[in-house]
């Protein structure tokens, strides 16, 4: 079986949205090399470092929401 990390990246992306907090950070409970994949891809900062936080970049911000909302959410009625 072949993973898709495009697929994992947008899935971890999309639930970083759930842990939003203080406008941009989010809890950075995910696999390191999810992370830094999403660093290098500009959609957070340097996830190295103290912080239990990780801060979405503003198209880092506007992607997850748009995950979240395509990934979990329902259509209306």
């Amino acid at each position: 079986m072949e993973i898709d990390e495009d697929k994992i990246d947008d899935a971890v992306l999309a639930l970083l949205w759930l842990t939003l907090h203080n406008e941009r950070c989010a809890w950075k409970g995910f696999d390191r090399a999810t992370t830094d994949r999403l660093h290098k891809k500009g959609m957070i900062g340097d996830p190295v470092n103290k912080s239990k936080s990780l801060i979405l970049t503003d198209e880092g911000l506007e992607r997850s929401q748009a995950l979240f909302r395509k990934l979990f959410t329902r259509p209306p009625q």
